[in-house]
């Protein structure tokens, strides 16, 4: 198994965080960092450090992510007026935590996805 993160003791609930969702496979909680008003983390229960890392085993694990992110957006109230689903891989990407997940970002309108100077 990789390297401990952060996550891990939150699926765990080695670190106290109210857990939104949890099955065999996914876990989801708030960010601490909000970037809107509702901004969830949705992660594998295994460590898997990036999607780089993904293999063919993690099928599964990834598609129930997308199960619980439409499950938590009709639960926050957003799955009609939409909601982004963003993961980073990599340093350049903006990823911070080495452990594969999934940010679940809406309640308001989130505008375009990277700034004009990017394009």
């Amino acid at each position: 198994m990789s390297s401990e993160t952060i996550f891990s003791k939150i699926i765990r609930q080695e670190i106290p965080a109210p857990l939104l969702y949890q099955d065999e496979l996914v876990s989801a909680f708030r960010d601490i960092q909000p970037q809107a008003p509702q901004h969830i983390l949705i992660v594998p229960n295994k460590i898997i450090p990036t999607v780089n890392d993904v293999c063919a085993e993690d099928e599964q694990a990834l598609g129930r992510m997308f199960i619980a992110a439409h499950k938590i957006a009709k639960e926050l109230g957003i799955d009609e007026s939409g909601y982004r689903l963003i993961v980073n891989c990599n340093r350049d990407a903006g990823q911070e935590v080495f452990h594969l997940h999934m940010h679940l970002l809406g309640g308001a309108p989130l505008g375009p996805l990277l700034a004009e100077a990017l394009v």
